[in-house]
């Protein structure tokens, strides 16, 4: 294509210098430039260069898109193609954008303007941002501009230096939570649900026109919730779009010889549909529903004003209420902000318990992660003492006199004087 580009020079009555241009190959516009020059054969050789420049790609026009025909073809052509979620985090991407940048056109979006915009995230502007938000962020924008050079909206994708975990810094911004911890979240469910914040015992007005039966109804529809978080290892938003009966939703096939999960494309963060194995433990407590109730959604929480309760925001509210009221504290950052359990702390526990029992591959799909760095990070060699414990049993279930060989042998000899023994301690039992 560049090799059909021809640049030549012609003379306009009402301009001083020569011009150059060059018919564009592939939208047929005629693209002018000044050469500078008043001479003729000057203007020649400047045309010369720019004809070099356009045939070997060196030259980057400037962008004329604004950032407004940009955000609505990215938004019309590429998000309705993509998860809900998806759609949605870019929209706050853009949003922020268009209020610390504040972009008239595309290119407008240089590394320096990005470097700030990361700077202003991080420092806040209601409050900051953490660097795992930041990271977001940022890799999205960068899609969206890689998309904008692919259609010649853009020369090139402006440096944008994606931030890095600081040393020091955790991996999860919870944690697992135990057993125990659970249980407190479960007793804590009508006190969330029920009484009015910041007055401990006095109910909300709606929940005092409540009988004790619809109370106990809806506390029950909530624990029955927590504890559905706690045995599948499901998404907030996963398990509230799980239901019994509907394909286009995430649903299950619980008549093969084992129970699997079936995963819409569009309800799944990895964007493809799946087919995924479920644990044993969920599977008896799903499969605990009675047959003839086994219609709608799995978990229909039940609220104060209405029957059914799906917002993801609220629920997420109601649970990290939850975990306050319980006292569960799951991570506290450098400025001594507390953060207590989530819904998401319920999956990290699902992945703790699984992960010294399966073999790392069978752990990607069980967290249905998309890529096994994910599952390595995030739950592989976080619990040392589990580790530890694991690694110790094996050493006792092994043959003492295998032991006791290696213990004897001549690898604990150093320049002929044998160096002290461990003393291999049998029958004992380490919890």
């Amino acid at each position: 294509m560049s090799d059909t580009i021809k640049v030549k020079v012609t003379k306009y009555g009402d301009r001083k210098n020569w011009m150059m241009y060059y018919d564009c190959p592939l939208s047929g516009k005629r693209v002018t430039r000044s050469t500078g020059k008043t001479a003729k054969r000057q203007a020649e050789r400047v045309a010369a260069v720019w004809e070099d420049e356009l045939k070997t790609g060196r030259y980057k026009p400037n962008s004329n898109v604004t950032w407004e025909e940009f955000r609505e073809r990215y938004e019309t052509e590429v998000l309705p193609g993509l998860a809900d979620n998806t759609y949605n985090t870019v929209g706050s991407v853009f949003n922020a954008i268009e209020r610390i940048c504040t972009p008239k056109k595309l290119s407008n979006l240089t590394a320096e303007r990005l470097s700030h915009f990361q700077k202003v995230l991080r420092s806040g502007e209601s409050r900051p941002r953490s660097e795992a938000t930041i990271r977001t962020y940022l890799a999205h924008l960068k899609a969206a501009l890689k998309w904008a050079v692919e259609m010649g909206m853009l020369t090139g994708v402006p440096t944008i230096k994606m931030p890095k975990r600081a040393k020091g810094q955790k991996v999860m911004k919870g944690r697992p939570i135990t057993r125990e911890e659970f249980e407190r979240m479960l007793d804590k469910v009508p006190a969330a649900l029920f009484e009015r914040k910041g007055h401990k015992g006095k109910l909300k007005p709606q929940a005092a026109k409540l009988t004790e039966q619809q109370k106990a109804m809806i506390t029950a529809s909530w624990r029955h919730f927590l504890t559905g978080l706690w045995w599948s290892g499901l998404r907030l938003g996963e398990a509230l779009e799980l239901y019994w009966d509907r394909d286009d939703k995430l649903t299950m096939d619980l008549a093969g010889p084992r129970p699997m999960f079936l995963i819409r494309a569009a309800l799944e963060k990895g964007n493809e549909d799946r087919i995924l194995p479920m644990t044993p433990d969920f599977a008896q407590f799903v499969t605990a529903t009675h047959e003839d109730r086994r219609r709608g959604p799995v978990f229909r929480l039940l609220g104060l004003r209405r029957q059914d309760c799906r917002d993801r925001d609220w629920v997420s509210h109601v649970v990290c209420r939850i975990g306050k009221l319980a006292g569960v504290k799951v991570n506290t950052s450098a400025a001594g902000k507390v953060k207590f359990a989530s819904a998401h702390d319920l999956r990290r526990s699902f992945g703790a318990r699984w992960a010294p029992r399966v073999m790392l591959v069978v752990l990607q799909q069980l967290m249905r992660h998309e890529s096994i760095d994910t599952t390595l990070r995030y739950y592989v060699g976080q619990d040392a003492v589990s580790m530890a414990d694991t690694i110790w049993a094996a050493a006792e279930s092994t043959d003492s006199d295998v032991v006791n060989t290696f213990v004897n042998s001549e690898a604990f000899s150093a320049g002929g004087q044998e160096m002290q023994k461990p003393q291999v301690l049998e029958n004992s039992r380490l919890s």
